[in-house]
């Protein structure tokens, strides 16, 4: 498959290039400086591209039979709201390019009812990291808000704590629930969104990821 990366510097981004390459597909990284993706390959096209402008996402989608995500803020405080502000680029860009498969990285703290979660995660750490991370959680609300309107097929994949170390390959699921566990290796997380793409049962659905 043609896939189309955004973010693909960060620490999901990288690992969703690498395992998509490993994979077999062939691979359009976009990112704002291209210079801070070192990896190269014969099926990899590296472009400067902002998630943020719709225009610049067009040209990067366009073709693409999926497009996959790992934007969000960097930080607790992000005036720019990048996880909404691109999903809506993105949504836009998709529509008029006739792309429909898109997945996205959101968190695990946004399954507000807690299913599928132990009890100390629903009742005691699920709350408190909202009141730490609030703005960061009210931007990946919105931007499921743009998926859910968007008539597109998009996933968004709920991961909880990321941790950055070698991926153990596998992960537990649960569809609009979970996550069941209480971290994730990036690279895992990377290697369900690579396993998403073309599993219709997580079309439309937010979907809870852990080790």
């Amino acid at each position: 498959m043609k896939l189309t990366v955004l973010g693909a510097s960060g620490g999901v981004g990288r690992q969703l290039v690498t395992h998509a390459l490993a994979d077999g597909h062939e691979v359009t990284a976009a990112l704002r400086s291209p210079e801070k993706l070192a990896e190269r390959h014969e099926r990899l096209t590296v472009v400067r591209a902002d998630a943020l402008d719709v225009a610049s996402v067009r040209k990067v989608v366009d073709g693409a039979d999926a497009v996959l995500s790992g934007i969000g803020q960097a930080g607790r405080h992000d005036p720019l709201r990048p996880a909404s502000t691109s999903a809506r680029a993105v949504v836009d860009a998709m529509a008029a390019t006739g792309v429909r498969r898109l997945l996205v990285v959101s968190a695990g703290p946004l399954n507000r009812a807690g299913a599928g979660q132990p009890v100390l995660t629903r009742k005691v750490f699920g709350p408190l990291l909202w009141v730490v991370l609030r703005e960061v959680y009210a931007d990946l609300e919105r931007m499921e808000a743009v998926l859910r309107g968007s008539g597109l097929d998009w996933t968004s994949v709920r991961p909880p704590r990321l941790l950055d170390k070698p991926g153990r390959g596998r992960y537990r699921r649960a569809v609009e629930a979970g996550p069941a566990g209480a971290t994730i290796a990036r690279a895992d997380v990377a290697r369900a969104m690579l396993d998403f793409v073309a599993d219709p049962q997580t079309y439309g659905r937010a979907v809870g990821i852990s080790n």
